[in-house]
């Protein structure tokens, strides 16, 4: 006789998994949602009197191999932090307010206490942001992951007034980049990062690059929100063209998708200290520059498109929401470089 657990899948994890973070879940119920977790669908009621013409954004993504440095280090409350506020980052560019997130969490064993950290991070995270975590799935599919490993992904609903979406469509040449700082490689660049470093360090060593920090500390720095931010631009009424959430791709692959036709984004990459880490990981790899621009942030985890007109006023409302904005470029016509 074979059972189910005895092939690697264990149903009363799964039940004391779900025990334990339904009252972490429900902590970041807001007034639309109109069931708790369990139901076979989420319920979230749409304010639409409070919009003249609501338009629903969504997104779906991952931390990719960023989880793999949580096992190494064995700490699993910061991923789920990474994973909502990317997601968040995405649709908020647009000018959106998130409104609810589900998740996917796949594992290869399933550890309550491990799923447990795992959640906590994702309603740490929503509660921050005022986005409800409604539902998910815990899949435990040890012939896909296999041993300790696991995925992460998640889905966000976000809802911006039609007339407001900001896309970079009204980009124009002479419009200038005001940058903010990332946390660190936030949720991208982890294949590279893990393969320069884990062939160097362990994850508690602490080289005199980092200040003190260890390797699995700066790697697993959780990627920052950006919506505080952006919100005060869009509510202090600046007229940002667009914003660009830096993820993979880096600054060049990102600031295009916000360059209308006949409009590129040109950089100036000496305009702010790239933080230690980066530099780490381009030492010890030898790793060329345009992959670093490429592949990683370098420092910068959002950039917002201003006219030269609002670039002063811009930069006086993001420092009052306690960010430390750099101009670091300009937008160019494509004839102008050619």
């Amino acid at each position: 006789m074979t059972t189910y657990k005895e092939s690697g899948v264990d149903v009363d994890a799964g039940d004391d998994a779900v025990d334990r973070i339904k009252p972490i879940v429900q902590e970041t119920f807001t007034p639309g949602v109109l069931a708790g977790i369990g139901s076979f669908g989420s319920y979230v009621e749409l304010d639409a009197d409070a919009y003249d013409q609501p338009v629903l954004v969504s997104s779906i993504d991952g931390v990719g191999t960023k989880v793999k440095v949580a096992v190494r280090a064995g700490r699993f409350d910061t991923v789920g932090q990474d994973l909502v506020n990317h997601c968040v980052n995405d649709v908020a560019v647009c000018g959106a307010r998130p409104l609810y997130f589900l998740d996917y969490y796949g594992v290869g064993r399933l550890d309550p206490a491990t799923a447990e950290d795992v959640v906590r991070g994702f309603s740490t995270a929503c509660k921050q942001t005022g986005t409800a975590l409604v539902g998910g799935e815990i899949a435990e599919m040890p012939d896909v992951y296999g041993g300790e490993n696991f995925d992460l992904v998640g889905c966000i609903v976000a809802v911006v007034e039609k007339r407001q979406i900001l896309n970079g469509s009204t980009t124009e040449a002479g419009d200038v980049l005001v940058g903010l700082p990332s946390t660190g490689l936030h949720t991208n660049g982890y294949t590279l990062a893990r393969k320069v470093l884990f062939d160097a360090f362990d994850v508690d060593d602490t080289p005199a690059e980092l200040d003190g920090e260890s390797v699995g500390e700066a790697l697993l720095r959780v990627h920052r929100s950006y919506l505080g931010a952006i919100q005060a631009i869009v509510e202090a009424q600046h007229s940002v063209r667009g914003f660009a959430h830096i993820t993979g791709g880096g600054l060049p692959g990102n600031l295009r998708r916000i360059m209308p036709d006949g409009c590129q984004a040109v950089v100036d990459y000496d305009a702010w200290d790239r933080p230690p880490l980066f530099e780490l990981i381009q030492s010890r790899g030898n790793v060329p520059e345009s992959d670093m621009r490429r592949t990683f942030n370098c420092g910068i985890g959002l950039v917002g498109v201003f006219p030269e007109s609002e670039v002063d006023a811009a930069l006086e409302t993001l420092k009052g929401e306690g960010e430390h904005p750099v101009v670091m470029g300009k937008v160019e016509s494509v004839a102008s470089r050619t």
